[in-house]
């Protein structure tokens, strides 16, 4: 009965269904791997304490940045450069914009600072100067930016000496030195009052934590296993229907070719009733036809050997 599994077209069902359902599989368990990996980095991170609570260390004993040292107080020492503003930032459900300077180390890289923000728009908010001289300043070491962070400006076509992106890749392009892959968030932005740079709180790293991002890989991992029982199903239910379409067939229920045949002759039956003749009295015009075509034969057959008669009758007179 299941001798059509050996069959190149169930072949060819096999095989997809060996590939899909290990794959399926495989896709499944690699998302579930991944919130895993997020509940643990969660469940560690609530056991330390605060990164902003840490002592602070040089900001080249931190780098590169990554979960352990992200938010952690960072110092360095320099001179403040390059100023720009950062559009496009919200703050405690506010518009505004953050103030950047970049602060030139002894090393000759510049790390981005920024200072703090301010409401409003840049070129219409009065920005506070930057201390001049050498500085040291203590801030919460972040991450580059990229442009899936809140409130990254990717469009291009910003004014000058603003930006969009707060990162190395950005910067180095607008400065003529080398910068820091992170950058700091001063804590302390040395003035108080309602023209006051205010100071911009650490963000978690990217891909850490219990957020949206790690729900969704449990959404893909139900989906991935879903998948794979839906190839399973319904590869048993083409096995189920092919059998019982080859049993059927075994047991005469249905004979091979029925289907065609009936279909024929239902089209002839419906043929007939569209032109508006009848079956039986096509029969009768068809003997009726032929009785003609019979009487007529057996009229000409008869006809000369009467012609015959008659001269010879004439002729037999015409003697007498």
């Amino acid at each position: 009965m299941y001798r059509f599994l050996l069959t190149p077209r169930w072949w060819g069902i096999n095989l997809f269904v060996v590939l899909a359902i290990p794959f399926c599989v495989f896709m499944g368990t690699w998302q579930l791997g991944r919130f895993e990996d997020r509940v643990q980095t969660h469940n560690a991170a609530e056991k330390q304490p605060a990164p902003g609570t840490r002592a602070a260390k040089p900001i080249d004993d931190l780098l590169p940045v990554d979960t352990a040292t992200s938010g952690r107080p960072a110092t360095a020492t320099g001179r403040y450069a390059d100023q720009f503003l950062v559009p496009g930032r919200e703050l405690d459900g506010k518009d505004g914009f953050y103030v950047l300077n970049m602060l030139r180390t002894d090393n000759g890289k510049a790390l981005p600072v920024v200072r703090g923000w301010l409401p409003g728009k840049p070129g219409n908010t009065a920005v506070p100067a930057a201390p001049t001289g050498t500085v040291t300043v203590t801030g919460d070491l972040q991450a580059s930016e990229n442009a899936s962070t809140a409130g990254a400006h990717t469009t291009g076509g910003l004014p000058d000496g603003q930006l969009g992106i707060i990162g190395a890749a950005s910067l180095i392009n607008l400065v003529p030195y080398d910068v820091y892959d992170a950058w700091v968030t001063l804590q302390d932005t040395g003035g108080t009052g309602a023209g006051a740079l205010r100071p911009v709180p650490a963000t978690v790293p990217q891909g850490t934590g219990l957020d949206l991002k790690a729900f969704q890989n449990l959404g893909y991992t139900c989906e991935w296993f879903v998948f794979a029982g839906f190839v399973l199903f319904m590869w048993f239910r083409l096995i189920r229907r092919e059998a019982e379409a080859a049993r059927d067939l075994k047991l005469g229920i249905v004979a091979e070719g029925g289907a065609d045949a009936g279909a024929d002759g239902n089209t002839a039956a419906s043929t007939d009733a569209d032109a508006g003749t009848d079956p039986g009295r096509n029969a009768d015009a068809d003997a009726a036809e032929r009785s003609s075509s019979g009487v007529g034969a057996g009229a000409a057959a008869t006809g000369p050997a009467d012609h015959g008669v008659r001269p010879g009758s004439d002729a037999k007179t015409g003697g007498a």
